[in-house]
């Protein structure tokens, strides 16, 4: 299996949202854009959300076994995916590569 790359891209926030339906969290979400981890196949790195995990784990398990072109040509970078976590409120989305 290969590794796969994960990079925090972006991160939304809907505070309009947060105010009137998310009961107050401590620190829902940890990740600051710019973050990198590797996941060894399809593994989950140490530090990464649970939660997060679920959305991407199925597309890193595709591009570990050596899958390609997700999005039948969405991406320029066929070895690659963009992926969002499923958190309404504040979404995050990953840059998925495989690592050669």
């Amino acid at each position: 299996m290969k590794n796969v790359k994960i990079t925090v891209m972006k991160i939304t926030r809907y505070d309009d949202l947060i105010r009137e339906y998310e009961n107050p969290q401590d620190h829902p979400c940890d990740m600051k854009e710019g973050d990198v981890f590797i996941s060894e196949g399809w593994t989950k790195p140490d530090g990464f959300c649970n939660s997060a995990w679920e959305s991407i784990s199925s597309f890193v398990m595709t591009l570990s076994c050596g899958g390609s072109d997700i999005y039948d040509g969405w991406m320029k970078n066929p070895k690659s995916a963009m992926i969002s976590c499923n958190d309404g409120f504040r979404p995050v989305s990953f840059l998925l590569e495989t690592v050669e």
